[in-house]
């Protein structure tokens, strides 16, 4: 049995915590992902899971429940050790693609290198290496108002990629693309979990999208109501 990379037991998330308008978005959820799956994890808008995608990428902490990245329990770490957590462990590839402006491609994919403390050559040999995979190397010198959206989406994900982290996490990473450009990309996704066995944890509203994946877990009220594995969706 592969790896278990992230292990979510019980998972409460409550805002405005002892004040009357207190308010519970996830109710207790539980979740294993293991090593070299493809999962979505699909709602409806209000369903709690940009909450989840949130507590899986490290960015906000449940308010009850334990969670393990890799075997580390994440309620332990502090500010610091959480963004160092989040910079190797996960890459994050967003609807609103979150490039840096007036910053070429190529210093936009070296950025996570750069917080992780590698050499200037290691940087730049790997971020050219990470667009030729994603389709974009001749566009290495041009910055995010030079690009589509597709392109900036494909940047994105060699950024993504930079310090090879073991779960990329996309939030509805076609949402603001047309259906070519979407399928361009998800066609990336497939190659990186066919390829290289990346563990991918894509979050979507999109039933079609989520069909193109191993696994899908519907979350409803903050709940998972169903959790499809690769047989029943009949793709795998």
């Amino acid at each position: 049995m592969s790896k278990t990379v992230i292990s979510m037991k019980n998972i409460i998330k409550r805002y405005y915590i002892g004040q009357p308008n207190e308010l519970q978005i996830l109710n207790g959820i539980s979740l294993d992902v293991h090593e070299g799956e493809f999962v979505s994890i699909v709602g409806a808008s209000g369903s709690g899971k940009s909450t989840l995608m949130n507590i899986i990428g490290a960015l906000d902490r449940p308010t009850e429940g334990t969670y393990f990245l890799n075997g580390t329990d994440i309620s332990t770490l502090n500010d610091k050790e959480l963004s160092r957590i989040r910079n190797s462990e996960i890459g994050f590839v967003f609807q609103t693609f979150n490039l840096i402006p007036r910053t070429n491609a190529l210093k936009n994919v070296e950025l996570p290198m750069l917080y992780a403390g590698k050499s200037k050559r290691e940087r730049s040999e790997r971020a050219m290496q990470l667009l030729e995979l994603v389709g974009m190397k001749e566009r290495y010198t041009h910055q995010p108002n030079e690009l589509s959206g597709g392109q900036k989406q494909r940047v994105a994900i060699a950024r993504a990629m930079a310090n090879n982290p073991s779960i990329l996490l996309a939030d509805e990473p076609t949402g603001a693309l047309d259906t070519k450009t979407g399928r361009l990309v998800m066609d990336i996704f497939h190659k990186l979990h066919k390829e290289d066995g990346k563990t991918i944890v894509l979050i979507t509203h999109s039933p079609e999208l989520a069909q193109e994946t191993e696994r899908i877990v519907t979350i409803s009220d903050g709940s998972v109501i169903s959790d499809t594995g690769v047989k029943d969706n009949g793709l795998y």
